[in-house]
């Protein structure tokens, strides 16, 4: 990602020219990496061993049923002490424990030490799963399913204003920036609580009930969905919030299929389409976020082989699609073309030049095949065209 001299030069450019950057600020879990996770897992009386969540397993395995966004046990068992310990995300991603207030501490004076460097404010990943419900009891069982998604235990849970109050007491409330939580599964109500002008500790928040419309959860696939649902949805929120916060409305990011694939027509009605759906975004009561190749109408990729993805959560959707449930390979495939989060992650087509003027080497992941037709020096020669 570049030297902190890279990021400085970054934000002075920035400022010069009246833009502020928002970064990203990632606290529900570390990488395994992290000096605080390898000294955790050192031993059981490690001094870091109680910044993230170990637990002792049960005889017939991990501590509880949780599943992992990513599929499988939310619990990894580590050899060297024979404790588990939890990870929401991959098991590369261990979750920190904030009923640690030594963790909160340190997570504090990390964003002012950010805030310091002229940051202008933190976009807060899944901000409201930092509170687990004491105890960490197993979900409610769903069929005959091992593992089951237990977000009723850490989703807003118990102490979740109280840490975010905290956080806005001693770091927020410092500094006139923008504060904008990722928050899954919230309601309308939830997001008031978070963001009120007077009690709450962030700005806004991203809702994910729009985005979810066409997912099954279930089969970890795609499902039908009504241009109904989708009005249903935007309606409940703005009117939920209407006079009681701010919406944050947004139709794209790096989680998520692009929208004129999604909502649209990504053939013959690519252009109107992104248009459609861009003035549906931005008259939207509200604070509009758009995406890299929203502005021009970029479009999902439909890569031949499940090799040619680089996305752990779609490399696993595969898996289980193909070994544990018998799904035939194309037919898993032609989902993942739908939803991978990978259809966000093609680089940005700069230019009908290789490598689409964003690199002459070899990007992280293929190029959308389209790239030469759509591209950024096309929509500035031609606006009518993209």
């Amino acid at each position: 990602f570049g030297t902190l001299t890279d990021w400085d030069e970054l934000v002075a450019g920035m400022h010069a020219r009246g833009l502020k950057l928002v970064m990203d600020l990632v606290v529900n879990h570390t990488s395994d990496d992290h000096p605080w996770f390898v000294e955790s897992r050192k031993s059981k009386d490690n001094p870091y061993r109680d910044f993230y969540i170990w637990r002792p397993g049960r005889a017939d395995g991990p501590p509880n049923n949780w599943q992992a966004f990513f599929t499988g046990s939310a619990w990894e068992l580590d050899p060297a002490t024979g404790e588990y310990y939890l990870h929401l995300f991959t098991r590369r991603q261990p979750d920190l424990n904030w009923e640690n207030p030594q963790v909160r501490r340190e997570v504090f004076d990390m964003m002012h030490w950010w805030l310091k460097r002229g940051v202008d404010g933190f976009r807060m990943d899944v901000i409201n799963m930092l509170s687990k419900v004491p105890g960490l009891p197993d979900a409610a069982p769903v069929g005959g399913s091992r593992h089951v998604q237990g977000s009723e235990h850490f989703i807003c849970g118990p102490r979740l204003t109280e840490f975010l109050g905290e956080m806005k007491r001693d770091v927020l409330s410092h500094y006139d920036i923008l504060t904008v939580g990722e928050t899954p599964m919230v309601s309308p109500d939830d997001a008031v609580a978070l963001t009120h002008e007077e009690t709450g500790a962030l700005n806004m928040v991203f809702q994910f009930e729009h985005m979810d419309l066409d997912r099954n959860f279930a089969e970890q696939g795609s499902q039908s969905w009504k241009l109904q649902d989708l009005k249903a949805v935007m309606t409940r929120w703005q009117k939920g919030l209407e006079g009681r916060a701010w919406n944050s409305n947004y139709l794209s990011n790096h989680d998520q299929p692009r929208p004129v694939s999604r909502y649209g027509d990504d053939g013959a009605y690519r252009v109107v389409s992104a248009k459609m759906l861009a003035t549906f975004n931005h008259l939207l009561q509200g604070t509009p976020y758009i995406y890299q190749g929203e502005e021009i109408g970029m479009t999902n990729v439909a890569f031949p082989s499940i090799d040619d993805y680089n996305d752990v959560a779609t490399r696993n959707v595969y898996r289980v699609q193909t070994q544990e449930l018998g799904l035939d390979p194309q037919v898993a495939l032609a989902g993942i073309h739908k939803r991978s989060r990978d259809n966000a992650r093609t680089p940005m087509q700069w230019s009908a030049a290789p490598g689409a003027g964003f690199t002459t080497g070899a990007p992280w992941i293929k190029l959308n095949p389209n790239f030469p037709t759509i591209n950024v020096e096309q929509a500035l020669a031609d606006p009518d065209s993209v």
